[in-house]
């Protein structure tokens, strides 16, 4: 593909966009893809990548930064030059949108409507500043042209996620049911975190990988960042607690670059984090001191890009919405980066300090639930581990006692599946170092949850107990008795 000057690297893993972007460029119509995903996450070199490897022509414009629209304009105009006139004079810039949309579209028009032009508006949310009118602009020109020729495949891109989806696929005017393609890039699952490492020649094993995935996630930058003579624990340790670390005040940079009053999202975001099993939509009303449509679109923004997710606990739908953090990074950096921040700006920390803090009660708690957010994430690699047929529903549980009730006792469940074929698998989510054991107490507390879920939910159907763990379970006299299938970090890693 004739582009300008980019560099061709191999995609690692990613099979489910490659087959979507696929599909749209070998199609006979024009295509308006929207893709969209957190900072940092690969939207760009994806795109790029693939793109930049099939015939015809690439070409790609970069929104600027709080770019002022002549800015943008030139930039804009540069890139024209420098993909379909490279020895030609210099370009006299245009002056609104409108003459440099119709410029390119001049241009398009001279090329070979046999070959595939590809045109990628890479931070489009950047370039459309409000005095701009590049969005009436874009609007007009994909229906009045761009739509009409098939060779055109038009993709849109940016990190401020609450933008495209508003702006571009809930477009209420000329654009309304215009995109063709929706692909919202997620981070990396467990698998693919371990195929970029080895891309990368960071040799670690299941273990040492999950060890880095709970504290910074799949995010294909972070990982770029790896020492590859370092463990996991001593990476962690670099980037993130010395005070030269990459991530040290990689927070502040997401947000701020993300949202404008980024304060109130960290507020936001800040409620969520401080309790695990999630907080429910009035206890975020009460921390922000406010409600409504503004909460409402806040809430709906963090989690299109992918910071929270919202779910109803069984048996509460009467009291709402709940939400919980599920980037890792966030999470990590509200636990053990944000709080130990001012110390660190006089006292650098040892090269041992995150392995000490690893031998602690406080992490060996943060890792339960750090555990418990990758499984979430890897649920269907759990389903097939466990056998659990398609269609089952699957859920957290939590009963909390209410005064004079006939059930006193509380108990919380980490994963339920509810089957159609007459059967109940409750998981038991566990992080462990070495294979779990099951002794007399704990065989005799998950009997309990067994018998509370039972009184309080009156479902009759036979229930199976599910292990979750690293290293699996080992054989006791208990864990035969009631445990029936386990699932372990092994089969997190495989493909889905």
């Amino acid at each position: 593909m004739r582009t300008h000057m980019i560099k061709k690297e191999p995609i690692v893993g990613r099979k489910y966009e490659k087959e979507k972007l696929e599909k749209a460029y070998n199609s006979k119509r024009a295509e308006l893809i929207a893709v969209f995903g957190r900072r940092r996450v690969g939207k760009t070199f994806l795109i790029r990548s693939f793109f930049s490897r099939k015939s015809g022509t690439f070409f790609q414009v970069t929104g600027i930064h709080k770019g002022t629209a002549n800015v943008q304009l030139k930039e804009f105009t540069k890139e024209i030059k420098n993909v379909f006139f490279p020895r030609s004079a210099k370009l006299d810039p245009p002056k609104s949108w409108m003459e440099a949309f119709e410029l390119l579209t001049e241009t398009i028009k001279q090329q070979d409507s046999k070959k595939k032009i590809v045109l990628f508006f890479d931070e489009l949310p950047w370039m459309a500043i409000r005095s701009s009118k590049l969005l009436q602009a874009f609007e007009y020109y994909w229906n009045r042209f761009w739509v009409s020729m098939p060779n055109i495949k038009l993709v849109v891109c940016g990190s401020a996620t609450s933008w495209i989806i508003n702006n571009i696929i809930k477009n209420k005017g000329g654009l309304h049911n215009r995109v063709t393609l929706r692909l919202p890039i997620e981070p990396f699952t467990l698998a693919e975190t371990k195929l970029f490492l080895d891309h990368e020649g960071v040799k670690y094993d299941n273990y040492q990988t999950l060890q880095l995935y709970m504290c910074i996630g799949g995010i294909p930058y972070y990982l770029t960042m790896l020492d590859k003579g370092f463990s996991a624990i001593q990476n962690i340790n670099r980037m993130c607690f010395q005070k030269r670390g990459n991530l040290s005040d990689e927070f502040n940079l997401l947000f701020s670059s993300l949202f404008n009053n980024a304060e109130l999202y960290e507020i936001i975001i800040k409620i969520i984090a401080s309790k695990r099993e999630g907080v429910s939509r009035e206890e975020i009303e009460h921390g922000v001191k406010y409600k409504g449509g503004r909460l409402t679109q806040r809430l709906s923004e963090l989690e299109q890009i992918g910071f929270i997710t919202s779910f109803t606990q069984w048996g509460r739908e009467k009291k709402g919405i709940y939400y919980k953090i599920i980037d890792e990074y966030i999470l990590f950096y509200l636990t053990w980066i944000a709080p130990g921040a001012k110390a660190r700006i006089t006292k650098e920390v040892t090269s041992k300090y995150w392995e000490e803090v690893s031998q602690t009660q406080a992490w060996k708690s943060w890792a339960g639930y750090a555990f418990e957010a990758v499984c979430f994430k890897h649920i269907n690699l759990i389903r097939k581990a466990l056998h659990i047929p398609d269609g089952a529903e699957a859920y957290m549980w939590k009963h909390i006692p209410k005064t004079g009730a006939e059930i006193q006792l509380g108990a919380q469940i980490d994963l339920v599946f509810d089957r159609s074929d007459g059967i109940i698998n409750i998981c038991e989510i566990k992080y462990s170092k070495t294979p779990y054991i099951i002794d007399k107490d704990g065989a005799r507390i998950l009997l309990n949850k067994v018998q509370i879920y039972r009184d309080v939910t009156k479902i009759n159907k036979l229930i199976f107990i599910s292990l979750i763990t690293t290293f699996g379970l080992k054989n006791t006299i208990n864990s035969e008795k009631i445990i029936t299938s386990t699932a372990t970090l092994d089969d997190l890693f495989k493909h889905d």
